[in-house]
């Protein structure tokens, strides 16, 4: 629609408050917008000079105007927000990788089931939620089992069916998971107070239902029910602990709901946390599309309406970094400077930087087609920081894993050409190494790897990352030189804590920048192999494949050993406690045998044996 024509319908506008659509010759609507003055603001898009572009876009492909009157600026908000959710227009802010969320739903039925549900349908029943997480909503339905006895069968629990004696009870009435209302052992008045106490628990509300199950502890005790009254009081424990764990900010602020944005170029990334009498109960961050260089207030406002809809929540209290348009006049709108209203801001903001930060690592080191070319660009930028003689498409990254202080073990990952190689991964088992070496143990594992290499005709990498200092990297450096592979490959040293880069023989680290991209694709990789290590490390204890030195001591057992690293964290240093320490931990007999077998050298491990192997 040009301008031209523009004016020839202009004064058929309102002067009113109301929405406004704009669609295209194929009648696709492309943007709704809102105004308190119709004519105004519709105009000013055909009369006014853009100075971005995608506006520009928007209005050489408008063909059709249409408006809805509304009462006020409020109902146009509300109006607006409504029609974006439902249609989102090409144009319009819009929330990405949109999904539907689980809810709780308390079935219409008699004696009603609680189960989880992502679908929700006008049948009468109560639908609790969405909630953020799966995880969580099973997470609470497992506690909500533990401490209210709710039936999880599909019986026709009606009246008539139990009067006439169908049923009878099952394995979950035995178990003391249910009361058994089919064979009418529970009334439904007393079964309906059970889901009130689990609508409490759901909005993070558990002072009425400990209060609820004190009462009941003194009524069975009165009646000498003690055996009764000791369960009610486990449950009692077990919903304060559950209390402890919530992240509990302050009991005076009640509820409200708190939102922290953060924009980058077309991208906003929006932090939602859902305080229930005065506990986080949900937190939530989304990223949010952008198309016509939208004030990040206006970004911000929309959001907030979007996700308060969204979670159904009803808070009376909205807190924000900066002022903003809200249509409802009656929900304060809170923009805090100090006390527990501003922490909560700081840590919204907190977790929507780090969300930020995680979307633009996954984005670096997706497989997509589109993304090759920033791939390439991050490892040319490695090729030139840290001045390697050609672009680093092959790196392995290699890392050290230990648990108290013993048991070692060493992982390998492999990145080609920015991306995970997960084949490639390979984890060791110390196998010429005894007692707790990092450098030894560093050693045995490059060579490990790179004599495979060397055998099977492999290519090797371009860029070696020992996670380590020095001491390490001098270690790997030995081996790949004993191989008689030196200057095949860069292998460069990774300082854990000040994350310095360092080449072998020189005084001075490389220092990258912090924000650099070549750096956080060598810090990806560095958390790569950290979390293939420590899972490898991990499972190998679970399954119990690692054996505790102090058990290979003549008369020493295994609860004493794990009494012993219970209490004093590693072999090492119950090595170095004294008689006294040690007998007063374990007694006197079992301390001499513990010292006398320390302070005796041991015979190192035979040819062919594994000093620290699975059992």
């Amino acid at each position: 629609m040009t301008a031209q024509e523009f004016q020839n319908i202009a004064s058929t506008l309102p002067v009113e408050p109301g929405i406004y659509k704009y669609y295209d010759s194929a009648d696709t609507l492309l943007y709704v917008g809102k105004a308190k003055h119709l004519r105004k603001r519709i105009s000013s898009y055909f009369t006014k000079t853009f100075t971005s572009y995608k506006t520009h876009e928007l209005v050489q492909r408008i063909k059709r105007i249409e408006f809805t009157i509304v009462p006020s600026e409020q109902d146009a908000f509300l109006l607006e927000n409504s029609l974006i959710k439902q249609f989102q227009p090409r144009f319009n802010i819009n929330l990405k990788d949109d999904k539907t969320y689980p809810y709780i739903v308390i079935k219409k039925e008699h004696f009603p089931r609680v189960f989880l549900t992502r679908r929700k349908i006008a049948d009468g029943s109560e639908y609790l939620g969405p909630f953020t997480s799966v995880a969580r909503v099973r997470e609470l339905l497992d506690f909500i089992k533990a401490n209210i006895q709710l039936r999880t069968c599909k019986l026709n629990l009606s009246p008539a069916n139990i009067a006439k004696g169908k049923f009878k009870v099952c394995l979950e009435y035995h178990l003391g998971n249910c009361k058994g209302p089919c064979e009418s052992l529970q009334t439904e008045e007393a079964y309906n107070e059970g889901l009130q106490q689990l609508r409490n628990i759901l909005k993070g509300n558990l002072g009425p239902v400990i209060q609820h199950f004190k009462s009941e502890m003194r009524a069975a005790a009165e009646e000498l029910a003690f055996e009764k009254a000791q369960i009610i009081h486990k449950k009692i424990e077990h919903l304060e602990q559950y209390q402890a764990r919530s992240v509990v900010v302050s009991r005076h602020l009640g509820n409200a709901d708190v939102f922290s944005i953060l924009r980058d170029g077309d991208a906003a990334y929006v932090t939602y946390l859902m305080m229930q009498n005065g506990t986080i109960v949900q937190t939530h961050t989304s990223q949010w599309e952008t198309h016509l260089n939208e004030p990040i207030e206006e970004i911000l406002s929309f959001a907030v309406a979007q996700l308060r809809t969204t979670f159904n929540s009803l808070s009376p209290e909205i807190i924000v970094p900066f002022e903003i348009e809200y249509a409802e006049p009656q929900i304060v709108v809170t923009v805090p400077k100090a006390g527990d209203k501003k922490k909560l801001l700081d840590m919204a903001e907190m977790n929507v930087n780090y969300f930020k930060e995680e979307i633009r690592q996954r984005k670096m080191l997706k497989l997509d087609g589109k993304d090759e070319s920033t791939k390439l660009r991050v490892l040319e930028q490695i090729k030139d920081d840290l001045q390697l003689p050609s672009v680093p498409v092959h790196i392995e990254c290699f890392d050290n894993s230990n648990f108290q202080g013993s048991y070692p073990v060493s992982a390998m990952v492999c990145f080609k050409n920015g991306v995970p190689s997960k084949s490639d991964y390979r984890h060791f088992n110390v196998k010429t190494v005894q007692g707790i070496n990092d450098f030894a143990t560093m050693k045995e594992a490059v060579t490990r790897r790179y004599k495979r290499l060397q055998l099977e005709e492999q290519p090797f990498p371009q860029l070696v990352i020992i996670d380590g200092g020095k001491g390490q990297l001098g270690a790997a450096l030995e081996g790949i030189r004993e191989l008689g592979l030196g200057g095949r490959m860069t292998i460069v040293g990774l300082a854990k804590n000040e994350e310095e880069i360092f080449f072998p023989g020189d005084q001075q680290s490389v220092k990258l920048p912090y924000n650099s991209d070549s750096l956080k694709l060598i810090r990806s990789i560095r958390d790569e192999v950290h979390r293939f290590g420590i899972t490898f490390h991990r499972n190998k204890r679970s399954k119990g494949t690692f054996k505790n030195e102090l058990e290979q001591i003549k008369g020493i057992g295994k609860s004493t050993a794990e009494q012993l690293l219970k209490e004093f964290k590693s072999v090492k240093r119950v090595k170095e406690l004294s008689m006294a320490d040690l007998t007063a931990a374990v007694g006197n007999a079992k301390a001499t045998l513990i010292r006398n077998y320390f302070d005796t050298p041991q015979s190192p491990p035979q040819a062919g044996e594994e000093a620290l192997t699975p059992e």
